[in-house]
């Protein structure tokens, strides 16, 4: 895969490395015709260290984040939602077992795995979100239909599941989202619980994950969609930040879209995504100093992660504090790149 350092496009805020480039053949773009549209996506941060993950490993998870990316772009070039464009890029990492959402999703302390997911329009401030699901293969696409299909904004659990079948969705048993790999992190967390020693062997990775998409359309519409698997070895029913509206995920047309990752705790008492969106629209901030800011008081109040965000022009930010975020972005030309490491 050729690599190159991504030149600096309008749609893009920040210089990244390790960018790749969607071939011209593939995706033909009319340059009298080219409006402005763009895609960032996030599949957990941590502690992400480059002599830690081998050559393999590495390309599995950008070959993840590059399928997703193409499945938002399509999207997204062939005129379609900013909504439908996150959706379609989460659903790809939900059915990747190297993301912990979905297929790959994490346990809980009871050896079962509980997911959560939201989606926001910004164009309507309409948003959907389900939590605690066991039995359901996609839940951002749950979310959605809470979103249209309900008169609420949020269904948890058995509730969440049922309605679920009311409208056509499958379930799905729990031994779909076994992976030995989520297995035995639980078993690591659990030694850890018994012994100090053992904890030192825990990693970000072990601990935590989520995927997320944030979107500009060529309406001028934004969305975000986070999901999750929550954390490992977590109490059974806990739900984190990605399906709280106006914490994990957060979409409004007059300022940004905003989907967090991280220790979720932290960013449901700080608000993140509407926080970053009251200063843009009540201090006059950028998106980029907005969101730093936020993840900062994030970061003062004990919490680690990142988030990525998209404004009303196509500017992209993606500020993190740990060692390393899963993440990538694509302008309206095809151009896009792929980061793992700070």
């Amino acid at each position: 895969m050729k690599t190159f350092f991504l030149i600096c496009v309008a749609l893009v805020s920040t210089p990244l490395a390790d960018a790749q480039e969607i071939s011209p053949a593939d995706h033909p773009v009319d340059s009298m015709t080219k409006v402005k549209f763009a895609l960032a996506i996030h599949g957990g941060a941590g502690t992400i260290e480059r002599g830690k993950i081998t050559a393999q490993r590495e390309q599995e998870y950008r070959a993840g984040l590059e399928s997703s990316l193409k499945a938002g772009y399509e999207i997204l070039k062939n005129g379609g939602s900013s909504l439908d464009a996150t959706e379609a890029a989460v659903r790809v990492l939900e059915d990747d077992p190297h993301f912990n959402a979905g297929k790959g999703a994490v346990f809980t302390s009871a050896g079962t795995n509980e997911l959560d997911a939201a989606v926001m329009d910004g164009k309507t401030l309409r948003a959907g979100a389900v939590a605690v699901l066991q039995h359901i293969r996609n839940p951002v696409s749950l979310a959605r239909m809470v979103m249209e299909d309900s008169p609420h904004v949020m269904l948890s659990g058995e509730g969440a599941e049922k309605f679920a079948v009311e409208h056509g969705v499958k379930l799905v048993d729990q031994k779909y989202f076994f992976t030995q790999e989520r297995w035995d992190a639980l078993q690591r967390m659990k030694a850890a619980e018994k012994n100090r020693h053992a904890a030192s062997t825990i990693t970000d990775q072990d601990r935590h994950g989520t995927v997320g998409a944030v979107a500009l359309d060529q309406q001028g519409n934004l969305a975000a969609a986070t999901s999750t698997g929550g954390t490992t070895n977590k109490l059974p029913g806990r739900v984190g930040d990605s399906p709280i509206i106006g914490s994990g995920t957060y979409a409004n047309n007059a300022t940004c879209a905003v989907s967090a990752t991280g220790d979720g705790e932290y960013f449901i008492r700080a608000t993140v995504g509407h926080d970053i969106s009251a200063l843009m629209e009540y201090r006059g901030m950028k998106l980029a100093e907005a969101a730093q800011t936020v993840l900062d008081k994030v970061a003062k109040l004990g919490g680690a992660g990142g988030l990525i965000a998209i404004d009303q022009n196509g500017q992209i930010t993606l500020p993190f504090n740990t060692a390393g975020m899963y993440r990538g972005q694509i302008d309206a030309d095809g151009k896009f790149a792929i980061e793992i490491y700070k």
